[in-house]
């Protein structure tokens, strides 16, 4: 729930084909000894009043995770919009007194505890119809604010314009952009690579560190 009260629905995005991993799903590669979605899962579901986890396969070997899980409504691996849509439509049906959906990456273990509120400030300051995360002057774009209300357009997009880059979607709108500090870690360093994955270990165990040093 986003501190205005206005409902929120938040949606997982995991729809990717982790190549640069290596294939297989990187959001369930452990770090820290867990997998790196239920870290994720951990930072977005308090920030929303629903959250879903859009994904492809068998549903049931995300179970303990407590999350309706949902195909894309695109066929063909139509990237991240196809997630989006995905939130979208879903909280259309079955959360209509949420006006808005947050869309979270699956691969970024350290996301703000804040983003949702954040991007609902940014909305209701800047009268933008869409709000997009921001940090080290990178724009973040499927870590986003999107209105249920833009659901249709965006189908229309994808069904009839072939529209698969969110940039290229967005452009039509009115953005705002949210700036995040990246002290002590950036906030949205995302696990790729196997490398990623090293530096994601380093970096856990330094927030560790300060944690045990501020105690």
């Amino acid at each position: 729930m986003a501190g205005s009260g206005v409902p929120v629905a938040g949606v997982l995005l995991a729809g990717g084909k982790s190549r640069r991993m290596g294939g297989g799903e990187k959001f369930m590669r452990p770090l820290g000894g867990r997998p790196i979605l239920e870290r994720v899962v951990e930072r977005a579901r308090p920030q929303v009043a629903n959250l879903i986890l859009n994904t492809g396969g068998d549903p049931t070997r995300f179970q303990s995770l407590g999350l309706p899980v949902v195909a894309d409504v695109i066929e063909g691996f139509a990237g991240p919009l196809a997630g989006i849509l995905t939130g979208l439509e879903w909280a259309a049906a079955n959360v209509p007194e949420a006006p808005w959906v947050a869309s979270f990456a699956t691969d970024a273990p350290f996301l703000p505890g804040d983003l949702v509120e954040r991007l609902m400030a940014a909305v209701a300051d800047d009268g933008a119809e869409i709000a997009c995360a921001v940090s080290k002057g990178r724009t973040h774009p499927v870590f986003a604010l999107w209105p249920v209300g833009l659901r249709d357009a965006l189908r229309r997009a994808m069904v009839e314009d072939d529209m698969r880059k969110i940039d290229r979607w967005t452009a039509a709108y009115r953005v705002a952009h949210v700036d995040f500090v990246d002290d002590p870690v950036d906030p949205f360093f995302n696990v790729n690579r196997p490398e990623d994955l090293a530096e994601a270990e380093i970096l856990l165990a330094g927030l560790a560190d300060t944690a045990r040093g501020a105690a």
